[in-house]
């Protein structure tokens, strides 16, 4: 999502992609921890009252781990946006140099010729899906022939059988002499570069976070937060609670960020706009194809044109 054009007032407003819906019932916890301890305190129990608890884990330890962990996901994140922005480079190189350089004899080398740049679209497509676990979607579907779609439905590895079959056009056209060997290296070049920023993208999505360190975050945090009462009660008193509550939200707000940024490519608010990235593409090659039968060739396949 994009933030740059609301006002201050409405992005403190919204609750859409921030933490609060992650976080807010563990502050509760906290808050409630705190009022049992207050209520104790009141009540005449002042040994209660222990400041050495929340020494036991320093603030700067703590907060050095959160740092840490935070600064982890959001290098996942923007790793994961220049490479899937690396797809989306090579898929706009290729789609031009396939356009204006491999030349049309036929209507059949028209045909072919969109048919394989619209692949390109199909290949990030195919990584998004990939990277979600979902099979062939409507929007992959309309771009592809329905033999491509019945095979596509049986694969491990969409974007890996689009890469095979833009490399078989691009054989059958060096075949057919339209384009030479140093053409069809340089077109393979960027291929492989495709598949290489993909799999990196699997690298990504496949290499969480140890979950040693994150079980270890979560119990620093709990002794943590649940600690406080025993350190403020006697200062503040029934605002304890707030403080407390305050304390705990910020805390586990940024072990929650760190939490939902670290895989990039899910439906989370914070993550990657995939769709639209694919979406853009797609609109790219239509606007790369303008002439009257690539008009009539999206309608034929039931594609959604820009007007």
């Amino acid at each position: 999502m994009i933030f740059y054009n609301k006002s201050w007032l409405k992005l403190l407003l919204t609750l859409r992609g921030s933490v609060i819906p992650q976080v807010w019932r563990r502050v509760l916890v906290a808050m409630i921890f705190s009022l049992i301890i207050t209520i104790i305190y009141q009540s005449g129990l002042t040994w209660i009252h222990q400041p050495t608890l929340v020494s036991l884990i320093p603030s700067v330890v703590l907060g050095l781990l959160l740092v840490f962990r935070t600064n982890t996901s959001y290098d996942r994140f923007w790793e994961g946006r220049k490479v899937f922005g690396g797809i989306i480079i090579s898929c706009r190189s290729l789609s031009r140099q396939i356009w204006v350089n491999i030349p049309e004899k036929t209507p059949a080398d028209t045909e072919k010729k969109k048919a394989a740049i619209l692949l390109l679209a199909g290949f990030l497509i195919g990584t998004k899906l990939h990277l979600r676990n979902e099979n062939v979607d409507k929007k992959l579907q309309s771009i592809i022939s329905e033999s491509q779609y019945l095979e596509l439905k049986e694969v491990n590895h969409i974007p890996l059988r689009i890469a095979k079959w833009i490399g078989d056009y691009f054989r059958e056209a060096y075949d057919l002499n339209y384009i030479d060997s140093i053409q069809l290296s340089t077109y393979n070049q960027i291929l492989d570069c495709m598949v290489k920023d993909e799999t990196a993208c699997e690298r990504i999505l496949n290499t969480p976070i140890p979950l040693a360190y994150a079980i270890h975050i979560k119990h620093l945090l709990l002794f943590y937060c649940f600690a406080l009462p025993f350190q403020m009660v006697a200062q503040l008193s029934w605002m304890t609670i707030p403080a407390v509550g305050v304390i705990s939200f910020a805390l586990l707000g940024i072990e929650a960020i760190g939490l939902e940024i670290e895989n990039p490519f899910g439906y989370d608010p914070n993550d990657l706009p995939l769709d639209k990235m694919c979406d853009r593409l797609l609109l790219d090659f239509e606007e790369l194809l303008t002439s009257d039968s690539r008009k009539e060739y999206l309608v034929d396949r039931d594609i959604p044109t820009s007007n």
